[in-house]
């Protein structure tokens, strides 16, 4: 793929987004995809963001909603360091596929994480149902910007700053020549999963650049936001509710 190719951004239906998605396929990817993150250190991305919020604004709880949160594997991770660490986490997942929800409920049960919770919700209702109600310290999602068109992202955005009462976290792809190749060749060697192998490269085709994160988010009513560049040619966004005395 040359240079030119990544200079538009070019999203495209991925197979793990396709419903009817055979139930064994759809777990071996999101086994795949645990074993890329957890390679490329995200979760310590993220926790260092999660933390730093956290400490910024005294909180002696923490209640994290992350979206889209597939297998479930980062907020198990998160709830069992936030114990070593001694803070006090409840962390609940939501995702839209049952199929998701059901292997991160599984997967919570039998690694004891009991102040986790899992529930089947469409990020890009109103609702988030079916908690329509609750608040979050931080919400937070990871890969999930690059499946969206940008007026679903500036409605997301507003929709996750409106239920963060301190701060919204995003780690998603950057649009780069070089995030192309990685994800081509990575997915490929650490996974055996066909899915994560075709919508890699994909993800990287439909990511938005830092530019372009930016805009949206402003467009979406999210000033000062701040935009961090880390490997693998990602990018981590992260706006804070303004204090009022």
């Amino acid at each position: 793929m040359s240079t030119k190719s990544l200079a538009l951004r070019w999203r495209q239906p991925e197979w793990m987004d396709q419903p009817g998605l055979d139930k064994l396929a759809h777990r071996k990817a999101l086994d795949g995809l645990q074993r890329v993150n957890g390679l490329c250190r995200i979760r310590n991305v993220l926790w260092r963001a999660v933390c730093r919020v956290a400490q910024q604004r005294q909180l002696n709880k923490v209640r994290v909603l992350d979206l889209a949160c597939g297998g479930g594997d980062f907020v198990i991770w998160l709830a069992h360091r936030g114990l070593r660490e001694g803070i006090d986490f409840s962390v609940d997942g939501c995702d839209i596929s049952q199929n998701a929800v059901a292997y991160a409920k599984e997967k919570a049960h039998a690694a004891g994480a009991e102040n986790t919770c899992f529930f089947v919700g469409d990020a890009l209702s109103e609702s988030f149902a079916p908690y329509a109600s609750k608040k979050y310290d931080i919400v937070m999602c990871s890969l999930f910007l690059h499946h969206l068109e940008e007026e679903q992202t500036v409605a997301l955005l507003r929709r996750m700053a409106n239920r963060a009462c301190h701060a919204v976290i995003i780690d998603d792809l950057r649009r780069t020549r070089l995030g192309y190749g990685l994800a081509w060749i990575g997915c490929r060697l650490l996974t055996r999963s066909p899915i994560v192998h075709q919508d890699g490269p994909m993800s990287v085709q439909g990511a938005y650049t830092v530019e372009e994160a930016r805009w949206l988010a402003e467009k979406a009513g999210l000033q000062n936001v701040k935009i961090n560049t880390h490997w693998p040619q990602r990018f981590l966004l992260t706006w804070q509710r303004t204090l009022t005395s």
